[in-house]
């Protein structure tokens, strides 16, 4: 069992920042493509962004493509996803993953058993 801690988010202003983190405490990141998903207020969960197991591989989706960055660190056991210039939109509960059936970010989609609790971001003036 793999348990996701998350922490970070919070209230912005439109073009700020924040720096959120997905933890394993227990357990190893190590062998885990992981992802990050929002969902906002009546809108289905999209997913925002992957890092392979590794940290060698990542995407995004077009809407943060070049104001997020995904990192991780396997000697912390923790991912991290760096939010710049953030927007109105960026607003909703932001949830890390990992995926069991891959550890790349090839953009199949995967099985993600293990979750992290959610955290809220919300960018307002």
């Amino acid at each position: 069992q793999l348990q996701l801690v998350q922490s970070g988010g919070g209230l912005v202003q439109p073009g700020g920042s924040l720096r959120l983190s997905c933890a394993a405490p227990e357990s190893t990141l190590d062998y885990y493509a992981i992802h990050w998903f929002r969902q906002a207020p009546g809108k289905e969960r999209e997913g925002v962004s992957c890092i392979s197991s590794s940290g060698r591989a990542t995407n995004y989706a077009d809407s943060v493509k070049g104001r997020f960055t995904v990192s991780r660190d396997n000697a912390k056991g923790t991912v991290y996803l760096q939010m710049n210039t953030l927007k109105p939109e960026d607003t909703a509960v932001y949830y890390c993953a990992a995926d069991i059936e891959y550890s790349d970010c090839s953009g199949r989609r995967g099985t993600y058993a293990y979750w992290g609790q959610g955290t809220q971001v919300t960018v307002s003036p």
